[in-house]
């Protein structure tokens, strides 16, 4: 029996009162205002659990109201150190994504004349298992692969790191967010030798001036972006930078606004360092005890960008670090002046002295943030390290209301994909497959003898989905996420019928990747399960199934159990059918312990509002490698940055030059293209749209076009017009001073929306160091629809 039901009618079914839920909105508090009287239901009626929001990275808190089985509320957690009660206007609509009439329930097997029809979850489990082994046995593991998500649990991610590198000996497993935080990533394990930030949300509440890059926290983060207003509204000196390539919300709450042409951000950041040298507003003497200098390969011709001739089809540019002096560093700025940052940017000199002013003032605490347009570069991991490089170089660094802050964008980023290790050439707690110590190690742990995991990564994202066009990749199994929509270049991965591949999607409801599938699995979402998730400020946060599955749903982690065990690979999952999920994180758990990256007990989990690692003795570290906070620091002062073996237990400070984008605008496509997200929604929408009042607000994808833009080419506010590049055609409504505003010859559009689909136009060049996708930047042309 199909177990989807409509909100509003469970609302009125059991009466509930408007006063009783400030997470309603405002239709829904009206509604239930009519509804009172002597049944009226109150919060005491309802069972209330705890669990962390299922939308983007920042890890807010709420309390999730249940009653007959149904989730019918949700309100910020107190509690949560994270929110504090508050929640966006996605979070306060949770219950709604999880009750569209779409919900997929049962699994689905494509027939030869393209529909779908219902089997059983035996057959679907045995065909999958069939066709993996098949592949395996006749074409190896290079043709096998798993997509999988920032939206995974830990369990899912760890289910699915133990199946296919320890049990089908693959490395082809990667995440969608590969296409979002991989640069982020690459940043620190490239100057600290271990991922993710040192800082936490408290810097919110102890910075001074907060220098925003490329990223519209109003809406992209709101909850935080709150606690930055709040700390401006208590210490009125409190500056807020909002450094873009558009004017957005974020924008109307800035002390200055830079704003630079798209790509040049490299040499803004090479600008600042260039006056802190040039200034002596460095600190000398935390250079002198705790970095390092290294540069890599800089020739542009033997990087490239991931998209061009040989590059187009699988991109395999790895860096070569090499050491470097003070002296080169110094010698290595002197070209990038106020005035040449200009001429690249557009930055007004004036404009580049107040960033260095701001750097490097050591009286006030500087946080530096950024989120995609940062990480989605095609030199993502320089800009990363760069803005790691003015924090370093002037000890700004591990200390509350200072530090480099990377912003994520799903629930579980961190905490599934980077510190599970569900890329491509990682395992967990930052090991990598291609260091026979740390395969040592997994395969103790887990029981296999040595020399089974293989040290070859394994296809990263946007190569995976080339491979899977060519046929190199055979069997594929797609988790959580909605490729279909988000990759980049899209037309280049559509399918073709009797193509040959054989193509698994699990999901909550049906999607344009749910269209290419040839077997659907319906999955558990959210409080639908158990599950874990780790947030942007390294918080691991635990919660309990709170309400049954929608149908036959069920949760991720227990398909790739199921699967792997019909294909005689049972010893990976040794735990009991139904109490497996301790057992599974304690295990995963071990990796951490010890390695700077201890996660706290499950039973400590279970109680606590998230934990932040490394817990140590059940206590939390919120500031990495600093005396007197970090059990690992053994210092009665300063920092140590211990993880940096490579380094001398030092961090590294890189010289990364300014390179332009893969590709500019010319007289065929004379504008950039920018393209992003909106607060209403999240991703692809597959969730939000479905949520009626996130839909009604912005139902559909539009073009933002610069007023005088639109004046030139005879456009006015809401006409259709014809965005093409080099790769694709869509048509949109146009958008004049909306919420965004773009500067001439620039356009932006959202990409949550999935009968627009902007990425049929983006350009699939990469960062040549994490190979995350650049969106932020191609060439296209607009035309007047008749």
């Amino acid at each position: 029996m199909d177990q989807t039901f409509d909100r509003r009618s469970a609302l009125k079914a059991i009466g509930l009162s408007a006063g009783s839920i400030a997470a309603f909105s405002c239709s829904d508090r009206e509604e239930a205002a009519r509804l009172q009287g002597a049944n009226a239901t109150t919060p005491a009626d309802l069972d209330w659990g705890k669990a962390p929001c299922r939308f983007c990275g920042t890890g807010c808190g709420v309390e999730v109201g249940v009653k007959d089985g149904q989730v019918l509320a949700v309100r910020g957690d107190v509690k949560s150190p994270v929110n504090k009660g508050l929640l966006c206007v996605k979070g306060y609509h949770l219950p709604s994504f999880l009750t569209g009439k779409d919900r997929l329930t049962r699994p689905l097997r494509r027939q030869a004349d393209g529909s779908f029809q219902p089997i059983t979850w035996e057959a679907a489990l045995d065909e999958i298992a069939q066709r993996f082994q098949s592949t395996l046995e006749e074409s190896g593991p290079e043709a096998v692969a798993v997509y999988g998500s920032g939206q995974w649990t830990v369990f899912d991610g760890y289910a699915a790191l133990k199946w296919v590198k320890g049990g089908m000996k693959s490395n082809n497993l990667d995440p969608n967010a590969r296409l979002c935080m991989a640069s982020a990533v690459m940043g620190f394990m490239t100057q600290f030798q271990s991922d993710e930030p040192m800082g936490c949300y408290e810097d919110f509440e102890a910075g001074d001036d907060f220098v925003l890059w490329g990223n519209n926290m109003a809406e992209m983060h709101p909850v935080l972006f709150s606690r930055i207003l709040e700390r401006k509204r208590q210490k009125p000196s409190t500056r807020i930078v909002d450094m873009g390539t558009r004017r957005t919300p974020t924008t109307e709450y800035a002390d200055l606004y830079v704003e630079f042409r798209p790509g040049s951000d490299l040499a803004i950041a090479n600008g600042i360092l260039h006056l802190l040298v040039k200034n002596k507003k460095l600190d000398q003497a935390f250079i002198e005890d705790n970095i390092v200098f290294r540069r890599g390969i800089e020739d542009l011709e033997k990087i490239g960008y991931g998209c061009y001739g040989d590059q187009a089809e699988r991109y395999t540019f790895k860096d070569e670090a090499k050491e470097a002096t003070f002296d080169d560093f110094v010698a290595f700025l002197e070209e990038y002046t106020p005035e040449k940052v200009e001429a690249i940017s557009g930055v007004p000199a004036a404009q580049v002295r107040s960033l260095a002013e701001i750097y490097g003032d050591r009286r006030r605490g500087t946080v530096s943030l950024w989120c995609m347009g940062v990480n989605q570069h095609t030199r993502g991991t320089w800009m990363n390290n760069l803005i790691t490089d003015l924090h370093l170089v002037t000890g700004k660094i591990s200390r509350p209301g200072n530090n480099p802050f990377s912003l994520t964008g799903q629930p579980s980023a961190c905490g599934t994909v980077r510190e599970v290790g569900t890329l491509s050439n990682r395992l967990p707690a930052d090991m990598v497959v291609t260091n026979e110590e740390h395969r040592k190690k997994a395969e103790k742990i887990w029981g296999l003898p040595e020399g089974t995991i293989n040290p070859k990564p394994g296809y990263h994202a946007v190569d995976m989905f080339r491979a899977l066009s060519r046929g190199d990749i055979q069997t594929m199994w797609i988790q959580v996420t909605n490729p279909w929509v988000s990759m980049p270049n899209l037309e280049r991965f559509e399918r073709s019928p009797n193509d040959g591949r054989f193509i698994v999607v699990s999901d909550i409801y049906p999607t344009p990747t749910t269209a290419v599938a040839d077997l659907i699995l319906p999955s558990a979402a959210w409080v639908e399960r158990e599950g874990v998730f780790g947030n942007t400020e390294r918080r691991t946060q635990q919660w309990n199934q709170l309400v049954p599955p929608p149908g036959e749903a069920k949760e991720d982690a227990w398909q790739i159990i199921q699967v792997a065990k019909r294909m005689g690979m049972g010893h990976l999952f040794p735990w009991p059918e139904n109490d497996w999920h301790e057992p599974m994180f304690e295990e995963y758990r071990s990796f951490t312990l010890g390695a700077g990256k201890d996660l706290g007990s499950y039973q400590h989990l279970k109680q606590a509002r998230g934990l932040i690692w490394p817990v140590v003795d059940g206590k939390e570290t919120p500031y990495r490698y600093a005396a007197g906070i970090d059990p690992y620091v053994k210092k009665k002062e300063g920092v140590h940055f211990y993880k940096a073996k490579g380094y001398g237990e030092r961090a590294a400070v890189w010289l990364r030059p300014y390179h332009p984008p893969a590709e500019e605008p010319d007289e065929a496509f004379p504008f950039w293209l920018c393209t992003g997200r909106v607060l209403e929604h999240w991703h692809t929408g597959s969730m939000t749209r479905r949520i009626r009042e996130l839909h009604q607000a912005v139902p559909k994808a539009y073009v933002e076009i610069n007023r005088a833009d639109a004046k030139q080419l005879g456009i006015q506010n809401g006409d259709v017009v014809k965005l093409a590049s080099r790769r694709g055609e869509i048509e949109l409504e146009a958008v004049i001073d909306g919420r965004g505003q773009t500067p001439r010859g620039s356009v932006f559009v959202p990409f949550f929306d999935e009968s627009r689909l902007i990425n049929k136009l983006t350009l699939d060049a990469m960062d040549s160091i994490s190979k995350e996708p650049d969106y932020k930047k191609c060439a296209v042309r607009i035309e007047l629809t008749t």
